[in-house]
């Protein structure tokens, strides 16, 4: 059986479309809600000792994005609650799924990776043959609804629906982007193949972030609207790091990522 605990995100939705629908239970956020709470873990216990068996896989798919959202917030939801439900299920047999930040180990001065690199530690420490935790570090999803409004493509696709100039750096931070489909056919396969401990998605195609953006921009026709150069270059970035490709990816299709988030985009500007 399959938990999804955050099951209305995007990669919570698409990572139910990886299973047969009587395969999968969609924890709702009314049960799980306050399991970020120190006294929580008889809840989680109780709930899953009721609908669960062991071998039972719980992908832990809730999650705050925003960095500029309070640090005790962030901590609540992407360290605390998934922490709980790993010490609550681990003893009963089932497996935890969490899901961190490929950049977990470069920007350490913003907020939400603080919160996913505590995860990924805690994940570390406490994976054994009795503590079967996963850990997978992702890249930037897209794909399934709209973008995050504070994120890269969020402010993207509010200048081009606004016709407002849209400034940016000279873009050279290196981004991987991967459709949200692509990504949870590549998780159940990382689940389906991996042990314990953190593991990284990525499929080592990165783009710079002013090629996308360019690509997007003169897409919809609006390449005068890009302000290449008009914010200043971030201090912590990365500029340089390719990350490699898993040989336990191996299959895995991944769409062209211009082309894919150039289409995407392009999708929603005309809904």
């Amino acid at each position: 059986m399959i938990f999804i605990v955050g099951g209305r995100g995007r990669l919570g939705q698409a990572l139910r479309e990886q299973y047969r629908s009587d395969e999968v239970v969609c924890v709702d956020r009314s049960v799980y809600q306050q399991w970020g709470t120190s006294d929580s873990l008889s809840d989680i216990t109780a709930y899953f000792q009721l609908y669960a068996r062991p071998g039972a896989v719980v992908y832990i798919c809730s999650g705050l994005l925003d960095p500029t959202l309070a640090c005790e917030t962030l901590h609540n939801v992407n360290l605390r609650l998934p922490r709980n439900i790993i010490q609550a299920v681990s003893p009963m047999g089932i497996r935890a799924v969490t899901f961190g930040t490929a950049m977990e180990e470069m920007l350490t001065t913003n907020p939400y990776v603080q919160s996913k690199l505590a995860l990924s530690r805690f994940v570390a420490e406490m994976s054994d043959e009795l503590t079967p935790a996963l850990h997978i570090r992702i890249h930037t999803l897209y794909g399934f609804g709209e973008p995050s409004p504070f994120m890269f493509l969020g402010l993207v696709m509010e200048a081009l629906r606004n016709d407002k100039p849209f400034a940016m750096t000279m873009g050279r931070q290196l981004r991987e982007y991967h459709h949200v489909s692509d990504d949870a056919a590549a998780v159940r396969m990382l689940v389906d193949h991996s042990g314990s401990g953190v593991v990284e998605l990525s499929h080592g195609q990165p783009v710079t972030l002013r090629s996308l953006a360019e690509a997007v921009f003169e897409s919809a026709g609006k390449g005068h609207l890009l302000r290449l150069g008009a914010l200043p270059e971030p201090q912590q970035e990365n500029f340089t790091q390719v990350f490699s490709r898993s040989s336990m990816l191996e299959g895995v299709m991944f769409r062209d990522t211009v082309t894919g988030v150039v289409e995407y985009m392009k999708t929603l500007i005309e809904s």
